[in-house]
């Protein structure tokens, strides 16, 4: 499988080039030159599947042979070693919960999968040369990226985070690792630290010195694994013989991309519901038709605080860049802060269900779709991360109610570690010592 820059100005290049180079030459997002498409069969045999069957079947098209197939499996159940439980909240709602892996959010797949393959490229290259992992982060990223490449041998990682708009838990989990692991907080926002990544990998100053990539979603090898999840849910809600809506909350539209990917893969997904906070960049080019970004504010469901999401230009590319395809597979809400924090008390006096906010949106995104169909389905909200990872911001009456787990115990009361920069000029400074 080859890879081709959206911008249309770079060689194309195989699997692992595209994990190690991250963005493109011409600071374009890489694309599989084919989508790969299974016939009636694979979804007939899914049942009879583990989810390490599953996702290899899933991957193997656009790994290629630059990973051999056992050591693919491998890193698969490595990668794949936790739950991903659907939960029927109502008749025909369920949440997908995302946050069982090691950093409590569903990023940890796509950060674990790329330290893996980042793992075995490196211990084949016969020079042996490091490479400097430097990824932006609005809240969960982080985290998952710095427990994936803890320790793992030749690789630095530098993670930018905006300062004071991540919660105090997040913080604490991409600032308290040490090791191969540094934390840099910005005074900005997450656009300006996705900014000064973006620059960085421009650079002509670090040929020779720094060898760059990203785990960002721009990531092939963190953004595709992220289908893997609207396989395992399809194989789970696939006896109720319903079609299927995904309600995703979305940020940087890595996730909800991925869903399109399987959907195109020939996975039967009805429609998808992008629900965004007042980052609302993507409902607004629904209703409107232009897509204007713009900077982004801060709100309680923080990893969405993206006023320029990477990759809706991937979702362009699935859809040939026609609005009128794209708005026939995707709708688009936005909430407010107050209206979250509604959503949030009503799962749980109603449902006795506690969700983070991010989630809440995925509801209400969901239900506002299903208010306005009169056809049966059944409706998917992703739950991205767990509800203790914000407990600043949960109503009073969830928060007593949340269980910390025994992993965020132990890092509340570690020292913070951060290197604190206004401009890309100090983050150049930083990398070239």
């Amino acid at each position: 499988m080859q890879y081709y820059s959206l911008n249309h100005k770079a060689p194309r290049v195989l699997f692992k080039e595209a994990v190690i180079k991250g963005l493109a030459p011409d600071n374009g997002l890489y694309f599989p030159s084919e989508i790969v498409s299974f016939d009636d069969s694979f979804f007939v045999d899914i049942l009879d599947m583990s989810h390490v069957e599953i996702a290899f079947n899933v991957i193997k098209p656009y790994v290629g042979d630059d990973i051999p197939d056992a050591v693919l499996k491998d890193i698969l159940k490595d990668v794949l070693d936790f739950d991903f439980p659907v939960v029927e909240i109502k008749e025909n709602i369920y949440a997908l919960e995302l946050y069982h892996g090691p950093t409590l959010a569903f990023k940890d797949v796509g950060a674990r999968f790329m330290a893996r393959c980042l793992g075995y490229f490196n211990e084949k290259n016969a020079q042996k040369e490091e490479v400097t992992v430097l990824v932006a982060t609005s809240g969960d990223t982080g985290g998952a990226v710095a427990s994936g490449f803890y320790e793992v041998p030749g690789v630095e990682v530098v993670i930018l985070y905006p300062s004071g708009k991540v919660s105090e838990i997040q913080e604490k989990q991409l600032t308290t690792m040490g090791k191969n692991i540094s934390a840099i907080e910005v005074e900005g926002t997450f656009d300006d630290c996705q900014a000064m990544v973006k620059k960085a990998f421009l650079d002509g100053d670090f040929k020779g010195k720094r060898r760059l990539t990203s785990a960002n979603s721009i990531n092939v090898a963190r953004w595709l694994p992220q289908m893997f999840y609207y396989f395992f849910t399809y194989k789970t809600l696939k006896k109720h013989n319903k079609e299927i809506v995904f309600s995703v909350p979305s940020g940087n539209y890595g996730n909800i991309c991925a869903g399109m990917m399987a959907q195109k893969m020939g996975l039967p997904i009805a429609h998808f519901v992008t629900g965004t906070n007042a980052n609302n960049t993507v409902p607004h080019y629904l209703k409107a038709g232009d897509y204007i970004t713009k900077p982004s504010v801060a709100t309680i469901s923080n990893a969405m605080d993206v006023g320029a999401p990477s990759n809706f230009i991937r979702i362009q590319e699935i859809y040939n860049n026609d609005i009128t395809f794209i708005r026939l597979n995707l709708s688009g809400y936005s909430f407010t802060d107050d209206e979250t924090r509604n959503v949030m008390q009503y799962l749980f006096k109603e449902y006795n269900y506690i969700s983070d906010p991010h989630g809440a949106i995925g509801y209400a995104a969901l239900e506002k779709y299903v208010a306005a169909r009169q056809q049966e389905f059944i409706g998917v909200f992703l739950e991205t991360a767990h509800p203790v990872k914000f407990l600043d911001v949960l109503p009073l009456s969830l928060k007593k109610e949340v269980q910390i787990p025994e992993s965020i115990q132990q890092i509340l009361n570690k020292k913070k570690s951060a290197k604190r920069i206004a401009a890309y000029s100090e983050l150049k400074t930083f990398l070239l010592k």
